[in-house]
């Protein structure tokens, strides 16, 4: 029987979703407690791999098991086993092909910048002082929906056979001292995400303009754009599937 798990992380103890040697992962976090509580070998797989320090409001990863599961008991046990960083919501019994990876139909980052020193913002928040030009950078965003081919926004010697992603939704809002962009496509290449706010906090700086912007997607080099901005300011807030509410 294949099972989903509905969780949410703060990265920030952590080297990332995946499991690698010597380093700590949720995933490999999240493996150990299922493995011990289920008392069978337990490996998870997930809707992605977040980098080292991002977060993730809602991710998703299934599991197989051969016998069948009390839901609520085995989330209690779980939500008092794991790290105060780590929470599971859910467990839902699926169909025996569903895949938390491949069958997402669309993912949804936010990030999170502040623009005056705050004492609670640092491991969820990127600090930047200089004032932006939102309009411009929201101008931005339609561009990205003109092109699929994000090359430049990659990290360079990815394994990947495509750089082609469908942007469904891409803009900047400001509340106060707190800006966040939020986008949504469905799938992302690595450090894609980080990159493209590095490449918008240039044009609302005003060190590019909105032209060298599409000149950037279109040369399909990772050179030409801007820096990555640092992973504590990511979130991981949506994963969406056909079949689940």
């Amino acid at each position: 029987m294949r099972y989903f798990i509905k969780l949410a992380y703060k990265g920030t103890n952590y080297h990332g979703w995946q499991s690698q040697p010597d380093a700590n992962s949720v995933q490999e976090t999240l493996n150990k407690a299922l493995s011990i509580l289920l008392r069978t070998e337990i490996e998870v797989l997930g809707a992605g791999r977040t980098d080292s320090g991002v977060h993730a409001k809602q991710m998703y990863a299934h599991f197989d098991l051969e016998t069948a599961i009390e839901v609520a008991p085995l989330i209690h046990r779980l939500n008092s086993f794991l790290p105060k960083d780590i929470v599971v919501f859910d467990i839902i019994k699926v169909a025996d092909e569903a895949h938390a990876r491949f069958d997402a139909t669309r993912r949804t980052y936010e990030y999170h910048i502040h623009t005056f020193k705050d004492a609670f913002e640092n491991d969820g928040s990127w600090l930047h002082q200089a004032k932006l030009d939102l309009n411009q950078m929201n101008q931005a965003c339609q561009i990205l929906f003109k092109h699929h081919d994000f090359e430049c926004f990659s990290k360079t010697h990815s394994d990947v056979r495509t750089f082609n992603c469908v942007i469904f939704e891409a803009h900047w809002q400001q509340h106060g001292n707190n800006i966040v962009f939020t986008i949504s496509a469905d799938r992302f290449l690595r450090n894609m995400v980080r990159a493209i706010v590095g490449t918008m906090i240039n044009i609302g700086l005003g060190k590019i303009t909105l032209a060298d912007f599409e000149k950037i997607i279109e040369s399909k080099d990772r050179s030409q754009a801007g820096f990555s901005v640092p992973a504590h300011g990511l979130y991981l807030t949506r994963i969406e599937y056909e079949y689940l509410s």
